[in-house]
């Protein structure tokens, strides 16, 4: 697997991932969630700010099923899934990620027919700490 890419204002969401929370970015001065991190409110211009807790739960907003395989790290689990969830307490956020059947499962451990646009997910988490995507049961 690919190791993210941790720049100082993302790293606060990768700890709080490895400890199985999603948290997104916040400006301390509007209020204005904000994804990705970055130092300056995009609403307000503010450089103040903090992580708040979001629910993980979403409905897929776009998704794309690579083939040949984008990356070959990725080859053995083609064709993979690469998701994109529009949060249900924060819709203006969209967060990319995989589709699988459980926690820490394959990347291809969902059948990309039964992926829509609109079903509801949950966030879940590898071992690692990647947030991932499962289908809500209804």
């Amino acid at each position: 697997m690919l190791d993210p890419v941790i720049d100082s204002d993302g790293a606060p969401f990768w700890g709080y991932a490895r400890q199985g929370e999603l948290r997104v970015q916040a400006c301390a001065d509007c209020g204005e969630l904000r994804f990705p991190p970055r130092p300056c409110c995009p609403h307000c211009q503010s450089f103040a700010g903090d992580w708040r807790k979001v629910a993980g739960h979403g409905r897929i907003w776009s998704y794309v099923v690579p083939h040949p395989p984008l990356l070959p790290d990725y080859a053995d689990q083609a064709p993979y899934n690469v998701i994109v969830v529009e949060l249900t307490d924060a819709p203006r956020i969209r967060l990319v990620g995989n589709l699988v059947a459980e926690a820490g499962a394959r990347l291809d451990s969902v059948p990309a027919g039964r992926i829509r646009i609109g079903a509801k997910v949950q966030v879940v988490f590898d071992g690692e700490g990647l947030p991932q995507w499962v289908l809500e049961r209804s």
